[in-house]
């Protein structure tokens, strides 16, 4: 007995100084706020998941929440070996642990569903909750991550305008997206596989298969191709994490790289068009970054991803150059973006931004903004007192279609395709940006970070469907009000939200946030305004 109790005292002991973190996790965001004044640096430039999301904290620097437990690794056994060749240095000798958790989430929405990038969760209106934990295992370059998700939805009735695919609680317009309005109605309970994947790493080359959900490019809020608004899918991926690029022989440093191809399986929701038969969608993506070795906080980075139906040939959609539309044939739906990124860590201050477009251009000199969506953001911290640092941010998404659609052919936006009808959705939910897939979106937030707490304040106003009646202006006239009395369908949300986050006894971190959303809806003739309060409550203990 007097042995197990001396291992396990050694076990919570031996911790090493990194820490691995789910996708915007309170964790995740204090430490990316770190990176801002160059405490620890971003582990990943443009491709992250939890099992990338490895964050080296310099023991050196301090940092304004230094004396809590933000989670640890352990180390379970440590091989006097480390290696002493090239081959045997690319992985670590010997068994760490990870614990996640455990966490708790509770919300609840008083009118409306409201709240995204909560996995498969569905926050509905009424009661919602989720409860997370697992671990992560590595040993000689092998990880395996078991994270799974079970979610609650009440799901109460609330007014929305009747599908369009013969399902009343499929999407009200278009004719390419499989977006839920709402999941039945009755409450329903969900089990999802969450973080859990399979991996082998050697040096910085990476394979693995699993359901980990992919954040791509720098957005804060909408990321254009890649979040954890939706369900997770199974997918398998190979590439490189972030690397140096060294010029052999002349041992030269020119900059660091990160690339990743990934393929997946998307499923289409029980709400979509009863169609059981063609209900699987190929995913393909391709990412990569590169920092420049004279200027390592400018980063650029492209994305590309391709739909098509399951059982289709994957292997020429990884070719990141191809770039057909198959019309005639089983269907296809291309999207790519480039992005770049630019911090200054002597004042604190990051720019970022990222352009996307849907297909490609006819003529990409001449048509320019064909297709064309686009985000900006910056980041500031400040230093106010020794026990107060905050930050301040600001994010900008039009996501709206371009003008020049308006005199060619409807068109519903970058995430909808009539030839892959579910959209850039799994299971009923956007894989992406998931405030304005088809408007726009402007968030202001401040954030103060003490040292047993943080406490934040933000105005967010999005628009999701303002593509509607610029689609329905193709080939129609606006005179006498007709488009707007006809087609007048639109929602504006105003949230102002504030968010505390106590930490007790170093370990137990507790969030409440409360938001007031104002949604001002126009629903052909009739003008309806609401009111949608959320109460959320999120309980989670590191170990």
């Amino acid at each position: 007995m007097k042995k197990i109790l001396l291992f396990i005292t050694f076990l919570f002991y031996v911790s090493i100084l990194f820490s691995q973190e789910a996708l915007k996790s309170t964790e995740e965001e204090y430490y990316d706020f770190l990176a801002l004044d160059g405490i620890t640096e971003r582990p990943t430039l443009g491709y992250r998941t939890l099992s990338d999301s490895v964050w080296n904290i310099n023991p050196e620097k301090s940092h304004i929440w230094e004396n809590n437990n933000l989670g640890n690794t352990f180390i379970l056994w440590n091989s006097e070996n480390q290696g002493t060749n090239w081959f045997s240095k690319g992985f670590f000798h010997g068994i760490k642990l990870k614990v996640f958790g455990p966490e708790w989430f509770n919300s609840y929405n008083t009118e409306v569903p409201y709240g995204q990038y909560d996995g498969a969760l569905w926050q509905g209106k009424g009661y919602n909750t989720s409860f997370s934990t697992g671990i992560h295992l590595e040993s000689y370059g092998f990880e395996l991550t078991f994270k799974p998700q079970f979610s609650f939805s009440q799901n109460l009735a609330y007014d929305f305008l009747p599908g369009v695919f013969g399902n009343e609680n499929s999407y009200f317009w278009g004719y390419g997206i499989d977006l839920v309005q709402r999941f039945g109605n009755k409450s329903f309970t969900n089990f999802d596989l969450g973080d859990t994947e399979i991996r082998y790493t050697f040096h910085t080359f990476t394979v693995g298969f699993g359901f980990q959900s992919p954040w791509l490019g720098p957005s804060y809020i909408n990321p254009m191709l890649g979040s954890n608004n939706a369900p997770t899918y199974p997918k398998f991926d190979i590439g490189f994490r972030k690397t140096k690029l060294v010029i052999p022989g002349l041992n030269w440093y020119i900059g660091d790289f990160e690339a990743r191809i990934w393929i997946g399986q998307l499923t289409e929701s029980d709400f979509f068009d009863g169609n059981d038969t063609i209900d699987k969608t190929l995913l393909n993506g391709f990412n990569i970054s590169f920092s420049p070795s004279f200027w390592k906080d400018f980063t650029i980075g492209a994305t590309k991803v391709c739909l098509t139906k399951w059982g289709n040939n994957f292997w020429k959609y990884i070719n990141p150059f191809y770039d057909d539309n198959d019309i005639n044939g089983i269907g296809e739906d291309q999207k790519a973006s480039i992005y770049a990124t630019v911090l200054f860590h002597s004042v604190g201050f990051e720019i970022y931004g990222e352009i996307g477009i849907d297909d490609y251009a006819v003529d990409p000199i001449s048509a320019m903004k064909h297709t064309m969506i686009y985000t900006v953001g910056a980041k500031k911290s400040f230093n106010i007192s020794e026990k107060c640092k905050a930050l301040l941010l600001f994010e900008w998404n039009d996501f709206e279609m371009s003008q020049d659609f308006q005199l060619q052919w409807n068109y519903m936006g970058y995430y909808g395709h009539h030839q892959v009808k579910e959209g850039y959705t799994q299971k009923g939910q956007m894989l992406a940006g998931a405030y304005s897939y088809f408007g726009d979106s402007q968030l202001l937030k401040f954030q103060l970070f003490f040292p047993k707490s943080s406490h934040s304040i933000f105005v967010h106003r999005f628009c999701p469907d303002m593509n509607y009646i610029y689609n329905m202006a193709v080939n129609n006239s606006a005179s006498g009000g007709a488009l707007e009395n006809l087609y007048g369908i639109y929602q504006t949300y105003i949230t102002i939200g504030i968010t505390n986050t106590i930490i007790l006894q170093k370990s137990l971190l507790l969030q409440f946030e409360y938001d007031f959303v104002f949604i001002d809806h126009n629903l052909f003739e009739e003008r309806k305004n609401k009111f949608n309060n959320k109460f959320s409550i999120n309980i989670k203990y590191n170990i």
